[in-house]
Formats: C-alpha cells, structure tokens, sequence
C-alpha cells in the first residue's frame, strides 16, 4: 500500500513536472543510480551493479534524445552526453569505480548548473 502511493507520487510528479525540472530529476536519478552501480561493485554483485549501469546509460540517452538542437550549446551537451555514456560503459565491462566517480562528477556539475540556471529564470519571471 505504501509503495503504491509512493509510486503514485513520484508519476505525479513526473507527469506535472516542466521541461527543466524533468531535466533535474534525470541528473539527480543518474546521481542516485551512479551510487548505487558503485555499491554493488563494492558488494561485488555483478547483476545489481549492471542493473544500475543500465539506468545510468538509459538516462543519458534520455537526455541526448531531448537535447534542443536549436541552439548551438546543444552540440557541446551532446558531446558530453556522449563522452559520459562511453566511460560509464567501460566502468561497468570493468566494474570500475575510478570512472564512476569521474562520471557521478559531471553529473553533479551539470545538476548544480542546471538548479543554479532554474533558480535564476525563476528569479527574473
């Protein structure tokens, strides 16, 4: 019962969410996901730790597949999108938590510009 209205709230969410804030909630789920690859390596659960690697790379297609390709900016996103998914390929043929945390750090940067750019277009509206 409880899952249900969890799951419930988190579609909610989603489905009410704007284009910048669907944005934010796929850095902070590759950040979530990012961590949990890394437990499993540590756990040595090879399964779990593809499992999450999955997530990761199917987010950072999301995020190449939604890039506006209108503005310039876009190309440089998608070359970094690109760099992102071939490391956090190569960590998860060699379970490697060097590349994970160089990976889970661009994300970071990216989540932090990101809610620094929303909080400034809020700021101005």
């Amino acid at each position: 019962m409880l899952q249900n209205a969890a799951q419930t709230y988190q579609s909610n969410q989603v489905t009410t969410a704007t284009p910048a804030e669907l944005t934010l909630m796929l850095y902070n789920g590759a950040i979530k996901f990012i961590k949990h690859t890394k437990s499993a390596i540590e756990e040595k659960n090879v399964a779990k730790a593809h499992e999450s690697s999955l997530k990761v790379q199917n987010i950072l297609y999301e995020l190449m597949s939604t890039l506006n390709k209108d503005y310039e900016i876009s190309k440089e996103f998608l070359t970094l999108y690109e760099y992102m998914l071939q490391r956090t390929i190569e960590a998860n043929m060699r379970k490697d938590i060097t590349i994970l945390n160089e990976v889970e750090d661009l994300f970071v940067q990216f989540r932090d510009t990101w809610k620094e750019a929303m909080q400034l277009t809020r700021n101005q509206g």
